[in-house]
């Protein structure tokens, strides 16, 4: 088990981890990133360095910790009443904040941190988790849902590969088209 996998425990591992965390946030608006230092970080996080070594190996794991925690959804979807209303209005935000500058520099931390593709595992997860909350608050009302994984396939993936490899021309039309193609798709595993 990697040191990213392990269970974050309470105490003080985790206000070290705190710590370590905002200070990595901190100096990343205030120096950016060519700057950026294991020592400084450690300096600012009244932490040692070899605290920050034995817990993340390096600075590049560390920034994908960083970026896999920045990029956890803060709560539960809206509620707009319908399914087509709830996933629009989320794929819409998604790429918003996922084609940002810096959604794009947590993306690239999360994916350059992270040799075994445990962060890219969690990333995608936070995705599916919040898919997952409005397919069963449709299901809740009784409407046809897609599944988790067609959703995933046909609105997420697509706009990460746009975000990652071709971000000019992304906009709020292109999430929305990809929820109307998925919508009105034949069923694919629906509920």
């Amino acid at each position: 088990m990697s040191r990213k996998q392990m269970v974050r425990p309470g105490g003080r591992s985790a206000r070290v981890q705190a710590a370590v965390h905002s200070a990595v946030r901190e100096l990343l608006a205030e120096v950016g990133r060519d700057t950026l230092t294991v020592p400084l970080i450690a300096q600012r996080a009244d932490v040692t360095p070899s605290t920050i070594y034995r817990r993340w190996g390096d600075l590049a794991e560390l920034l994908s910790d960083v970026a896999v925690e920045r990029l956890r959804p803060d709560g539960e979807p809206e509620d707009h009443g319908d399914l087509r209303s709830d996933l629009t209005a989320w794929a819409e935000q998604f790429l918003d904040e996922m084609a940002s500058a810096s959604g794009r520099a947590y993306t690239r931390d999360a994916l350059l941190g992270d040799p075994d593709g445990s962060n890219a595992g969690q990333c995608s997860a936070y995705a599916a988790e919040q898919i997952n909350a409005i397919l069963a608050r449709a299901v809740g009302r009784e409407e046809n849902t897609p599944n988790v994984e067609a959703a995933m396939d046909r609105v997420v993936a697509p706009m990460m590969y746009r975000i990652l490899f071709r971000p000019a021309g992304l906009d709020a039309a292109y999430a929305r088209r990809l929820v109307t193609d998925l919508l009105e798709a034949p069923a694919e595993g629906a509920r």
